[in-house]
């Protein structure tokens, strides 16, 4: 098999999987890290395919889903940005550029894939009506599995397919200031998903951790491992004075 048909192949499957309810209790959840780790695997990567994953995180870290309808689509816009970047040598800020408006296409998909199940709703009660269990079981999972494979697989392995061709070409065809332009709004991006992050929380007693942990990441050179060993034993240790607060006023 052709290696661009099997990258694209990967790529379609991952996606499925990613935002289907077979990965939906495992690693293959639509977290783009996950997608980066299997992506770069495939293409020889890892480490590449991780630190792109993380990047294209930052940008969703304070999602939050509606009444169940996700603003974007974090899994569409790993596998379609992370195997273009690895194959084309863009850098992480600039596969951030890319992986935004997939993100969003994503969404559209995904209210055609919710539009077709009404469709199998209504078969199922006339199946109901003739006490047809296989016909139920059918519209309930079969159907529904075959629009959601056709729906996700077949346009992410197209875009993958000639997507990396495609940017190659655009990416030597384009003038450098719209390229510095893709990175640095890839730059941007990721301080966005940190807001919504400080919106989300809301509390205002919180705010100073949030604040300690950007200061010392930024004037005290601490890695990433670093980062959250300290803000797990801080967290911790809030936990237990809260606790402790709650049981004397009980006792009280």
């Amino acid at each position: 098999m052709d290696n661009n048909i099997f990258i694209a192949v990967i790529c379609g499957l991952v996606y499925y999987i990613a935002t289907s309810r077979i990965g939906y209790n495992t690693l293959l959840m639509p977290t783009t890290i996950v997608i980066g780790f299997c992506i770069g695997l495939a293409l020889g990567d890892v480490k590449q395919g991780i630190i792109i994953g993380g990047t294209i995180q930052l940008v969703y870290l304070g999602i939050i889903f509606v009444g169940g309808n996700a603003p974007a689509d974090q899994a569409l816009a790993a596998c379609i940005a992370i195997p273009i970047a690895l194959k084309t040598g863009l850098s992480a800020e600039a596969a951030v550029g890319i992986a935004v408006p997939f993100g969003v296409l994503g969404v559209f998909l995904d209210q055609i894939r919710r539009t077709s199940n009404s469709i199998w709703i209504h078969k199922a009660d006339k199946f109901a009506e003739e006490g047809n269990e296989n016909g139920i079981f059918r519209c309930a999972f079969i159907y529904p599995s075959i629009v959601a494979f056709l729906l996700r697989f077949i346009p992410v392995f197209a875009i993958n397919l000639v997507g990396a061709e495609v940017v190659t070409f655009l990416m030597n065809s384009m003038p450098q200031w719209i390229i510095t332009g893709f990175s640095v709004a890839g730059g941007i991006l990721p301080a966005l998903g940190f807001a919504i992050i400080i919106m989300t929380i809301g509390r205002k007693e919180l705010f100073p951790y949030f604040f300690m942990g950007f200061f010392a990441v930024a004037y005290l050179n601490i890695n990433t491992m670093a980062a959250a060993i300290f803000g797990s034993c801080i967290g911790i240790l809030k936990i237990y004075s809260l606790r402790s607060n709650s049981k004397e006023e009980s006792i009280l």
